[in-house]
């Protein structure tokens, strides 16, 4: 196992860890953007140091395509070949199940997918993923599992979480770097509490270094999504990290970790930010609208970002769609936001002030007091009064 988890302080389930990983020590929880084919869209590596990234997540099913997995490990590796000095993590591939299922043949042997690329087909085994990860060569890397919408019922929930577990064997023996990459596994079966149950007792059986919290973010009602991180998180071991899935809203992290998660993924802030859309305390700040056209204020005031200190939302709205620097200014202050806000749960949860946090935090988001009802339930779960900050309606 090449991963040490430190535990620094904890509230109610909420905890701020130290995770040493080959390439760095990290700090959780953390986010983690997605640098799909080795590299985050319109920024350097050094921009992303300056910011306080971390880890960042690569796709192997992506990077296998081009620029393929032997170039990769030719050149030393994916770190060497996007000189990204600190951690990497690559998802298995499994997403594209959901994301490119018109593409995909689901089978016992593996996924099957018609390449968007050149339309020639490419079988993707769990032992095939794990060999292509072990050639880019990330810190953490991910177990292929049978990926379905949380939004679809009946027979393929089960089918899928039986799948996964048997995979993640085929998984653990494919897998020839334990030493210098850390295989975490990932827990599925859809809403159901039963099947998750199941899966996560077998994971944990398998003793894996870290764990996933997968096929959420995808169209379930919030008040079923956090019971199932609720219910993932606290049947998983205290000594291990734990990773929700494709999760990237301010509001859905800070509640996550509240209920024991540490580490999130997602191209939320990277996205919104290319339609001209930033991440401010308040919610979001849509910079395409007209009133932002005499504005003479930084995107947000409390931030000390490079975009906060030297332009401002006239100069954003005139690039904003039209221009490559909108874009790349705005992502660029997306991931700084999310970076920061990392950073204080981590440091509010050490200095035993998470609460006090999650009250700031739900306040400026909400200062009507109309926080929503699923955020309300979560929290009591939680153990984390919001009582005091707001007055909470049925969202």
């Amino acid at each position: 196992m090449a991963l040490k988890f430190e535990v620094l302080g904890k509230f109610n389930r909420a905890r701020a860890a130290r995770l040493t990983l080959p390439h760095f020590i990290c700090q959780t929880p953390l986010f983690m953007p997605v640098g799909t084919q080795g590299t985050i869209k319109g920024l350097t590596n050094n921009q992303l140091e300056e910011i306080g990234c971390q880890i960042i997540l690569g796709n192997t099913y992506h990077l296998a395509l081009r620029p393929g997995a032997e170039l990769i490990d030719d050149l030393g590796g994916l770190h060497k070949f996007m000189n990204w000095k600190r951690a990497l993590l690559t998802d298995s591939g499994g997403f594209q199940m959901v994301s490119l299922l018109h593409l995909a043949d689901i089978t016992e042997q593996g996924v099957t997918f018609q390449s968007p690329v050149d339309g020639k087909p490419m079988l993707l085994t769990p032992e095939e993923s794990i060999q292509i990860q072990n050639k880019i060569g990330a810190d953490i890397i991910m177990a292929l599992d049978d990926v379905v919408k949380t939004t679809i019922t009946g027979p393929r929930i089960e089918e899928a979480m039986y799948r996964t577990l048997r995979w993640i064997d085929r998984c653990i023996a494919a897998h020839k770097r334990p030493d210098a990459q850390n295989l975490f596994g990932i827990v599925q079966g859809g809403l159901d509490p039963v099947l998750r149950d199941i899966c996560v007792r077998g994971l944990v059986d398998r003793n894996l270094p870290g764990y996933a919290i997968g096929g959420l973010a995808g169209g379930e009602d919030k008040d079923s999504f956090w019971r199932v991180v609720a219910q993932c998180t606290a049947a998983l071991p205290e000594d291990k990290p734990r990773y929700v899935m494709g999760v990237g809203y301010p509001l859905d992290i800070v509640v996550c970790s509240a209920l024991g998660a540490d580490m999130y993924d997602c191209v939320y802030p990277t996205r919104t930010a290319r339609f001209g859309t930033a991440l401010v305390p308040e919610g979001v700040l849509r910079l395409k609208n007209q009133a932002m056209a005499n504005d003479e204020r930084p995107i947000d005031s409390t931030c000390t970002c490079m975009v906060c200190r030297n332009y401002t939302r006239a100069y954003l709205h005139c690039l904003v769609t039209k221009a490559a620097m909108g874009s790349q200014l705005v992502s660029y202050h997306n991931l700084s936001y999310m970076m920061r806000l990392s950073k204080d749960l981590h440091t509010s949860i050490v200095e035993g002030q998470f609460p006090e946090f999650v009250q700031r935090f739900l306040r400026a988001q909400f200062p009507k007091g109309n926080v929503p009802q699923w955020v309300c339930n979560a929290m009591e779960v939680a153990g984390v009064d919001i009582s005091t900050c707001c007055a909470p309606i049925t969202s």
